[in-house]
């Protein structure tokens, strides 16, 4: 084991991540604001090449240290992305400068750096800039999605997400902008079911002054403002027959009329469109029209509601716990097993909306480090649910995930590498999980 020394003892006291390199780029010291930031203990970084212990997308063509070396010249503030002891991609911006001896002869480098996650998670939240990678899943039906979007994003074909209200579908029709070739422009989003079928229409398609008695001067429709982008139809199954008859106008034409207007006008525009309704149902009941929805769904993305991907609940609670204590400046560590087996047993016919809204209430009422039963709403955890906690035999965390681990290798006929495949987990992970819960698997020959 290495030996603390004086200088790991002034470089702790650095909150920036600090390491240093020698000429063969091995890694000879590694302070904690480092471990805390990799994830990766000093023990395990120190004499390791930095880019098998960083892993940055600059590592292979573009690395700053070798540039220093090269130059002699420091860097200051650059962005980049590693991959931390997780496997998640962490943003961060670091400085790098050449160490000499006494007598002024190079004997390796120094890297800064610091973590840039909170701020790249505001820029996201003010500029709306998402990717899949900031959708957060273990779900093998996710991961599926996952696979598809780059593939969707770069091709020009209309999009139907279908989910529930709160399982993330504009989250999903951002990522799909963000990742197109019409990124660098912005989309427009457009709430169908928020506006009366009037003010809807003029709101698509824009009207010419004149139009009718307010009409001042001429106002350019959602349409025109998508022009060469993404136009982001939500609850499209909220249309109203009249004006579905508009939309398949523009689908089929690529034109549109502004109302007062007798010419038509272009429209250069991606049509994402997401409902949470059965437009197939919709179709059969004579609600929505037959051709309108062949036509929007040409690619159709469901995503599943989050009681049929609870081994996401434990990620996206510690994700909100983090964003929260970032927001609102607190310093909770986590939730205790048994407010977890609450959450896990709750069915959420809000979903991701609601089960965040669940973590923020809880961050009022929570005066400890820890979130418990008693900060969870009734509905969730409270007098007369499965999990009250007067209840002697409460279930824990532990407990939870032993029966989902058991269904899911049940329905997979007790197939652990198929079961591991559909949980989108690598099968020793699976294994180890096996063997600390102590579960059973059934001896096929006794069956």
């Amino acid at each position: 084991m290495n030996e603390i020394t004086g200088q790991d003892i002034i470089l702790d006291s650095i909150t920036d991540g600090v390491f240093t390199v020698d000429h063969d780029w091995r890694i000879t010291s590694f302070n904690r604001a480092a471990e805390e930031i990799t994830g990766v203990p000093r023990t395990d970084a120190i004499g390791q090449l930095c880019k098998d212990v960083l892993k940055a997308d600059i590592c292979e063509g573009n690395c700053a240290l070798r540039q220093t070396f090269a130059t002699g010249k420091p860097l200051r503030d650059r962005v980049v992305t590693i991959i931390n002891a997780e496997g998640e991609h962490a943003p961060i911006s670091i400085s790098t400068a050449l160490l000499r001896d006494a007598d002024g002869r190079t004997i390796g480098a120094v890297e800064t750096f610091r973590d840039t996650s909170l701020i790249e998670k505001l820029r996201k939240k003010i500029e709306q800039k998402y990717t899949f990678e900031d959708i957060i899943s273990r779900n093998h039906r996710m991961y599926e999605l996952f696979d598809v979007l780059p593939d969707v994003a770069d091709s020009l074909s209309t999009v139907l997400i279908q989910g529930e209200s709160g399982t993330g579908k504009e989250l999903f029709a951002r990522a799909i902008h963000n990742l197109s070739p019409r990124k660098n422009r912005p989309p427009v989003i457009v709430n169908c079911g928020a506006m009366p079928d009037t003010l809807l229409e003029s709101e698509l398609f824009g009207y010419k002054a004149g139009a009718f008695t307010d009409a001042k001067r001429d106002k350019p429709g959602r349409f025109k403002l998508a022009e060469r982008s993404t136009i982001f139809l939500d609850e499209i199954g909220d249309v109203s027959p009249a004006l579905q008859a508009r939309l398949l106008r523009v689908l089929q034409e690529k034109t549109y009329e502004p109302l007062g207007s007798v010419k038509s006008e272009r429209a250069d525009v991606r049509i994402i469109a997401a409902t949470n309704r059965d437009l197939f149902e919709m179709v059969r009941q004579g609600k929505f029209r037959e051709d309108l929805y062949y036509r929007i769904n040409v690619m159709r993305l469901e995503l599943p509601p989050l009681r049929e991907r609870k081994e996401d609940i434990p990620l996206l609670v510690d994700h909100f716990i983090k964003a929260f204590c970032s927001l609102q400046n607190k310093a909770i560590e986590g939730i205790t097993d048994e407010a977890l087996a609450c959450l896990m047993a709750y069915d959420y016919p809000g979903n991701i909306r609601e089960l965040e809204n669940i973590i923020e209430r809880s961050f009022i009422l929570c005066k400890s480090k820890m979130i418990m039963p008693s900060h969870l709403p009734e509905p969730v955890c409270g007098p007369g649910t499965a999990h009250d906690t007067g209840s002697a035999d409460m279930t824990t965390f532990r407990d939870m995930e032993a029966a989902f681990l058991t269904n899911a290798l049940r329905k997979n006929g007790w197939n652990r590498l198929q079961t591991a495949r559909e949980l989108g987990i690598h099968k020793s992970t699976l294994f180890r999980k096996i063997k600390s819960l102590g579960l059973k698997i059934p001896d096929k020959r006794q069956s």
